[in-house]
C-alpha cells in the first residue's frame, strides 16, 4: 500500500525539520537507510544464523556424548 500524497509531504516535512535541528542524526539514519537497501543486512543475518546453527550442533554432540558416557559407566 503506497503513501499518499498528505503522508508524503508530511515526511518530507518531517525529514527537513530533522535535516535542520540534527544534522549528524540525519546522516547516521540516511547511512543506515543506504546499508539497508544495499542489502549488508542480508549477509549478517546469514552469518547469526550459521553460528547459532553451529552451537546447537555442538551442544547437540555433546549431550550424545555425556549420554553414551552414562551409559557406559552404568
Amino acid at each position: 500500500m503506497s503513501l499518499s500524497e498528505r503522508e508524503r509531504r508530511i515526511l518530507a516535512e518531517i525529514e527537513h525539520a530533522l535535516l535542520a535541528d540534527d544534522p549528524a542524526l540525519a546522516k547516521r539514519i540516511a547511512k543506515i537507510n543506504r546499508a539497508g537497501a544495499a542489502g549488508h543486512s542480508v549477509p549478517r543475518l546469514r552469518l547469526w544464523v550459521t553460528g547459532r546453527v553451529w552451537l546447537i550442533v555442538v551442544c547437540s554432540l555433546v549431550v550424545v556424548v555425556l549420554l553414551v558416557v552414562a551409559v557406559l559407566v552404568a
